[in-house]
């Protein structure tokens, strides 16, 4: 074994973290008679080589010697290798070629091509595995007949022959998912493996969960073709899993090591352990599911029916991935969601506080549109500081104390002062202070409350650590929403120690937030003059931008303007382009710059430009302005808020843009990936409004004048 494995000069080689000269001790540990080092060593392989699924040179190099692990029977652990191979070659075939089948280049070079040449050129052995008397690696190997096996008619016996055998729900779902990806695959296998599917879909001996996968993976062959009796089908066998799948609380995560925290700001801390927390799968039929989710796609009330069946079992982790699922719908595709919200917000009631925290944290990602869940929340909130007192957020008990957090944060983000008690309990004590920070900007009724506590609380930081850069940030962006002039003070104080530290990320905060208080700041100006001219790609437009807020005079502010759109740095240019759009006719000097901007490469300093050229010279400037916002839409769909914006200061003239705003409205996709849930949310509110007011018929040029 691992005859060659040293002739290679791995040194030459790359994976995630630099040079590949580790690997071939990585697959001499796999071989390990200590458990503990074969476990780091796969652990390792995936982070490094296989990192978030990225197939290098490297990777593709090692996978003889991977394929040697895998099929010798002395090899511990050889499930976990045949499961790594398998993970290897999905992510080639899916990511190494376009849909035509011609192969994607990636520069530098990737090893997906190469590594979906040699696993499928070893298809047949693939087929051995399956059939191995360790029933963990023919387990494992069995979507490798899906994926690597070019015989159509022997794959799909194989997966005839070990369905037939296996009696293992968990198992099942595994190899009729192959049997889909096979009929995907290749044409030739498709008849076959959906009548089989359609058979079994229609077989009551089988068992309602078999039947179900059966179902769903007949609809992911040909996902045009769905007919009307298929989600009724669905649901019914939903229904019957109740009596079928086991009910058990939700396990503990297993233990890993401590996130070291020192010298790390909380926030990055929890984000990983977010992460790590949201990529558990807690019930059996999850990943068919998600699967039928997929193949629905924009079929919102389909999908709606589909959840409101996950959310009724009484199996508490498959209520939380149904909450989670219904996140990403809500996130992903427009539609009234009014219902889906009512059935998550109904998950607050359980008793499990882990299904009632993951209601709430979709409540909160969903808060643009969240407003009938409202009372519930507020409930919810109400409910457990009467339970368990005003100190709640800080309950000891993590779930507990996870769960009211939430709660209260996404009743923040709907505006509602019933979250001001515990927030307020969380700026005035030591417990996650800063997740109460992030949603004060949104209670701005409250603002003689927060500021002060905000204040003292960006006092209490010491930016001569680097480490405070993110928690000086988010008080000083809280302190620009809520607009209180009464804080210019600290953050005056803020801007100047961030300057002598040299903190450019928080001086940049420190003077977007004096642009936010506007003259009330103007007794800041000399400091903020000072740094007009600051090195820093960021420093210098917020301290421009800054400086004609808190007022000073266009003769100023255009010279310094102008230099930032001379500059190459493309959010310089973007930066002045907006503050040019907010001195309008005063800043006629920039309309040639300006005018020249409207050709430039990129859709994100052509749009602001555009916006900027019809604030300075109106109507005259109409057509370019016009044609430059409908090209960066039409070509980059995430520039939709800002060219909608703009072309809803333009009024009537911007009826040529209709077509374009129907067909945005039209589309079910939020954004085609681009837009979050918020942005959308605004944009087809600014594209309805703008379409109705150019739709009627007093909406003319003259009218608008």
């Amino acid at each position: 074994m691992f005859e060659g494995l040293d002739d290679i000069d791995w040194s030459l080689l790359e994976h995630a973290y630099g040079t590949a000269e580790e690997i071939p001790g990585l697959l001499r540990a796999l071989r390990s008679p200590h458990s503990e080092e074969r476990s780091k060593a796969l652990d390792r392989y995936y982070s490094a080589v296989h990192h978030q699924g990225d197939v290098y040179p490297s990777t593709a190099a090692s996978l003889p010697f991977l394929f040697e692990l895998a099929a010798d029977s002395a090899t511990p652990d050889r499930a976990a290798v045949v499961a790594l191979l398998v993970s290897i070659g999905r992510e080639s075939l899916e990511r190494g070629f376009a849909d035509d089948g011609t192969e994607i280049e990636y520069y530098p070079p990737a090893g997906f091509a190469q590594a979906a040449s040699f696993l499928r050129a070893r298809g047949a052995e693939f087929a051995e595995l399956a059939r191995d008397p360790d029933p963990n690696v023919s387990l494992a190997a069995v979507p490798g007949l899906g994926v690597f096996l070019d015989d159509a008619g022997r794959a799909a016996a194989l997966l005839r022959e070990r369905l037939a055998a296996e009696r293992g729900i968990a198992a099942r779902l595994r190899i009729l998912d192959a049997a889909a990806v096979l009929a995907l695959r290749l044409p030739a296998a498709s008849p076959h493996v959906m009548d089989w599917l359609t058979q079994l879909a229609a077989a009551p001996a089988l068992g309602p969960v078999t039947r179900l996968a059966a179902l769903i993976q007949r609809a992911r062959c040909t996902p045009h073709e769905i007919g009307e009796d298929v989600l009724p089908a669905a649901v019914a066998l939903l229904r019957e899993n109740i009596g079928v799948l086991p009910v058990q609380p939700i396990a503990p995560a297993s233990s890993r090591p401590p996130v070291p925290t020192q010298g790390v700001a909380p926030q990055i801390v929890a984000a990983f352990e977010d992460l790590d927390h949201s990529t558990r799968v807690y019930a059996l039929t999850t990943g068919l599911l998600r699967t039928f989710h997929d193949v629905l796609a924009g079929r919102v009330a389909e999908r709606t029916a589909v959840l409101a069946e996950q959310l009724a079992s009484p199996d508490p982790g498959t209520r939380l991935d149904a909450v989670r699922m219904s996140g990403e719908l809500m996130r992903t595709w427009r539609g009234d969601h009014t219902h889906l919200l009512m059935l998550v917000a109904g998950q607050l009631t359980t008793d499990d506080l882990e299904v009632a925290a993951g209601a709430v944290g979709v409540l909160e990602t969903c808060h643009p549109i969240a407003d009938p869940a409202r009372e519930a929340l507020a409930a919810y909130v109400d409910a457990q500081r009467t339970a368990h007192g005003p100190d709640v957020w800080a309950a000891p008990e993590a779930r507990l104390r996870k769960s009211h957090q939430a709660a209260v944060r996404a009743l923040a983000r709907l505006g509602d002062a019933r979250a001001l008690p515990s927030l307020l309990a969380a700026l005035d004590g030591d417990v996650d202070t800063w997740r109460a920070i992030q949603v004060t900007r949104y209670l701005p009724q409250a603002a003689g409350e927060l500021v002060p506590r905000l204040g003292d609380h960006l006092r209490r930081i010491d930016l001569s650590q680097e480490w405070t850069t993110m928690s000086a940030n988010a008080i000083l962006s809280a302190l620009a929403a809520l607009g209180d002039p009464a804080a210019v003070d600290v953050v005056a104080d803020a801007l100047r120690a961030a300057a002598r530290h040299e903190q450019h990320g928080v001086t940049a905060s420190a003077l977007r937030t004096l642009e936010a208080f506007g003259p009330a700041a103007a007794d800041v100006r000399e400091a903020i003059r000072s740094l007009t001219t600051h090195t820093d790609a960021h420093i210098r437009p917020a301290a421009v931008a800054a400086l004609w807020a808190v007022g000073a005079n266009p003769a100023e502010t255009m010279p310094l303007l102008l230099d930032l759109l001379d500059d190459p740095i493309t959010f310089r240019i973007r930066e002045a382009a907006d503050v040019l759009a907010e001195i309008g006719p005063p800043a006629s000097a920039a309309l040639p710059r300006l005018r020249e901007r409207l050709t430039h490469g990129y859709e994100w300093v052509r749009v602001p430009c555009a916006a900027a050229l019809w604030a300075i010279g109106g109507q005259s400037e109409a057509p370019a302005v016009l044609d430059a916002l409908l090209q960066a839409m039409g070509e980059n769909p995430a520039t939709a808020n800002a060219v909608v914006a703009c072309l809803d200061r333009m009024g009537a003239l911007a009826a040529p843009a209709l077509p374009l705003l129907h067909k945005q409205l039209a589309q079910p996709q939020r954004g085609n990936g681009f837009q979050t849930l918020e942005n959308d949310e605004e944009l087809q509110r600014l594209a309805s409004t703008l379409i109705s007011r150019l739709d009627s018929p007093t909406s003319t040029p003259a009218a608008r004048r």
